[in-house]
């Protein structure tokens, strides 16, 4: 089976861990629009009735044209979260992550932290044993960009900045994303302290195992659920 089939497997069966009453943060990606697919469809046929917070602003775009109620990003202080669905790039065997392919790791955690159970969906290709294989993005801010990348090649990270059409890559935020090669992350706490400690530094796309609930897996005997 395709990994494009296994996304979207996982994505509609956990498209189903939402009842009614609940608020649900809606993560970024294209394993995600699958979920959001199949909460339309829900909304439609069960007449389920939720409220969403989304991750970024293609995530409010989609959600918005399914039917979903919207709850704005800037209301997530005043907001209890019951459930947060999101993808990822990396998943390791204590399922740490690396996310922020798509640039929106910064309200995808501020919302996955807070999350009462936080659920990541992936297909089986992003299993890994050891962090370190995709880029960990490092949201700056723009004017900081530069020094901030000079203290991730301090670490031992290999540096660019992101683009996107021969131009510079900005976030829903308005910052920048730094892109950072670390090979063989042991200690992804410890290592996402150290990135955001960097002057400059919003956010980056290591989030720690602690934070995360359960990890759906799409392969081609069905979904597993690692926790």
């Amino acid at each position: 089976m395709e990994n494009l089939n296994l996304k979207e497997l996982v994505a509609r069966k956990a498209a189903h861990l939402v009842k009614n009453g609940m608020v649900v943060g809606l993560g970024t990606g294209s394993t995600v629009f699958y979920t959001i697919q199949e909460l339309g469809e829900r909304i439609k046929k069960e007449g389920l009735k939720f409220k969403a917070i989304p991750t970024s602003v293609d995530s409010e775009k989609k959600a918005r044209e399914t039917g979903i109620e919207l709850i704005p990003f800037e209301k997530l202080k005043d907001t209890k979260i019951d459930l947060g669905i999101d993808g990822a790039d990396e998943v390791d065997k204590e399922l740490n992550l690396i996310k922020g392919g798509g640039g929106a790791h910064l309200r995808e955690k501020r919302i996955a932290y807070k999350a009462k159970k936080f659920v990541v969906i992936v297909d089986e290709s992003k299993l890994v044993d050891i962090l370190g294989k995709f880029l960990v993005p490092v949201e700056v801010k723009k004017e900081k960009w530069e020094s901030a990348k000079k203290e991730l090649e301090k670490i031992g990270a290999k540096v660019h900045l992101r683009q996107r059409e021969g131009e510079n890559f900005v976030t829903d935020n308005g910052n920048y994303i730094l892109d950072a090669k670390l090979d063989f992350i042991l200690k992804p706490e410890t290592v996402e302290n150290i990135i955001n400690k960097i002057p400059g530094v919003e956010e980056n796309g290591i989030f720690r195992k602690s934070k995360v609930s359960e990890v759906w897996v799409g392969g081609v005997s069905g979904v597993r659920i690692l926790k």
